[in-house]
């Protein structure tokens, strides 16, 4: 008989007393039961929670079962809420350049009983709950898909100690270091085995979901995801009294944007799974669902996300790690920033918030960040200006105008080609579906948030490295 896999969705015909027995049983069944039919698998867990004592004994089901008989609380009860006939008060930036969709998206996300603010970014578009550009606070509550399956998506860029004229004089060296240290897709590593502190962080053990998940982060380090994020080379120029520190000129540049890989999108399946039983919302804002910052569940959370976090950014630190040496560059300066994160931070009401950023930059005073453009339009850096009405954020790239397929179904690979060859972009992978007309301008996007962010400087790709379709 072939493997069957249970998923947390398969255990919601079961009252579990905790989160962590309810993880701890799904581990144990896809581990050590992988050939026992599904249907038996759940009549083992109902066993084990009614007769725990009949089990502490069992090679691999103990765990289980001392679990419970050390702690055996209450089954857990689920709270259903209703949303509130009118949407809270959000601010919009660009708003013309924002489709409909994703405003309504953010009006439903207004009339949850925890929203307390928000705002909506000009590169904003329809997403899977929260919209895509939409920011949120909440009181001591996080929304897993307020963060998004790609948690700690993110940007990182190193200011190169050459001249930006290097980059086009080294295009067949920089190919080059590109094909052999960077690795896109949604699975695979590269050949050399990559190593980082984070790989030995002590969360990595804190709960079963985060232990099984340790090898797999271990080979993915390094390596990153498909669609929209790349790896590139180009050029930076900065005028003089950046905040960059840097004096004004050109300079070559590494810029990089992607996650946390399979350990980001597999807490956030869990933890939305989880939010979904225990926070019972109106079908059309299900994906709404949230965890209290009080409960196991949403320490849980909260302990993971921030783990996927810090292991995102191990993993663009190890990226332009690699390509630096492999081409012996040094650093001049560096700047990165998440864009799909949630934030404990103190709005400037001097209240203490839970702010959903998906698909957002920070943008408190100072902050220094980084908006994409397209594989062939301009980035920009960028520092906040701590804007009460965006919640100290900014957009995060140009944003999607056509959606990937319909990207896919209009532009063709040889009008991509065109497009490359006529500004001067040399492409490793990459599709028609992040083609440059794929996307918003990114220079009305920038228009429309200029009380927002300064520009510090302006990136320029050059030779991009992309997942193929």
């Amino acid at each position: 008989m072939g493997k069957q896999k249970l998923t947390i969705q398969d255990l919601a015909v079961i009252d579990f007393p905790t989160d962590v027995t309810r993880s701890l049983a799904l581990n144990i069944m896809n581990r050590h039961f992988k050939h026992t039919p599904n249907d038996e698998k759940l009549t083992i867990i109902n066993d084990v929670l009614q007769n725990p004592g009949n089990y502490t004994g069992h090679s691999t089901l103990s765990i289980l079962a001392l679990k419970l008989v050390a702690k055996a609380p209450p089954l857990q009860t689920f709270d259903t809420y209703t949303l509130a006939d009118e949407p809270a008060h959000f601010d919009l930036f660009g708003s013309k350049h924002i489709e409909l969709g994703a405003v309504q998206q953010m009006a439903l996300a207004m009339r949850l009983p925890i929203a307390v603010k928000g705002a909506l970014m000009p590169d904003a578009h329809a997403g899977y709950g929260l919209p895509i550009g939409g920011v949120l606070a909440t009181r001591q509550a996080v929304i897993p898909y307020g963060v998004g399956m790609d948690i700690g998506c993110r940007m990182a860029l190193s200011v190169l100690d050459v001249p930006g004229s290097y980059i086009d004089r080294h295009v067949y060296e920089l190919k080059k270091a590109l094909g052999a240290e960077t690795h896109f897709g949604n699975d695979g590593s590269l050949d050399t085995p990559q190593d980082h502190a984070v790989l030995d962080h002590p969360d990595f053990q804190r709960t079963p979901l985060l232990r099984k998940l340790h090898g797999k982060a271990v080979r993915q380090l390094s390596s990153s995801g498909s669609g929209n994020h790349f790896v590139e080379f180009g050029t930076i120029t900065v005028e003089a009294g950046n905040r960059l520190q840097l004096p004004a000129g050109t300079y070559g540049a590494l810029l990089s944007h992607s996650g946390s890989r399979s350990l980001g999108a597999n807490i956030a399946q869990e933890y939305t799974a989880i939010a979904m039983d225990r926070c019972r919302l109106p079908r059309e804002a299900k994906s709404l669902a949230w965890l209290d910052l009080d409960s196991e569940a949403g320490q849980e959370y909260w302990l993971s996300m921030n783990l996927a976090g810090a292991y995102a950014q191990a993993c663009h630190d190890r990226i332009h790690a690699n390509l630096c040496r492999a081409l012996g560059l040094s650093v001049l300066h560096t700047v990165e920033n998440h864009h799909n994160f949630a934030w404990q931070e103190t709005l400037h009401d001097g209240e203490t918030y839970i702010v959903h950023r998906k698909g957002a930059t920070p943008a408190a005073y100072g902050d220094m960040g980084i908006i994409p453009g397209s594989m062939t339009t301009p980035g920009y850096i960028v520092s906040g200006k701590g804007n009460e009405a965006s919640l100290n954020s900014a957009a995060h790239g140009a944003g999607r105008q056509l959606s990937r397929q319909r990207a896919k179904n209009s532009i063709t690979m040889s009008s991509l080609r065109k497009t490359l060859a006529r500004e001067k972009v040399t492409l490793l992978g990459g599709s028609a579906e992040e083609a440059p007309e794929a996307y918003k301008d990114i220079g009305l996007v920038m228009s429309s948030q200029t009380t927002l962010v300064n520009v510090e400087g302006i990136f320029h790709p050059r030779v991009v490295r992309m997942a193929r379709d």
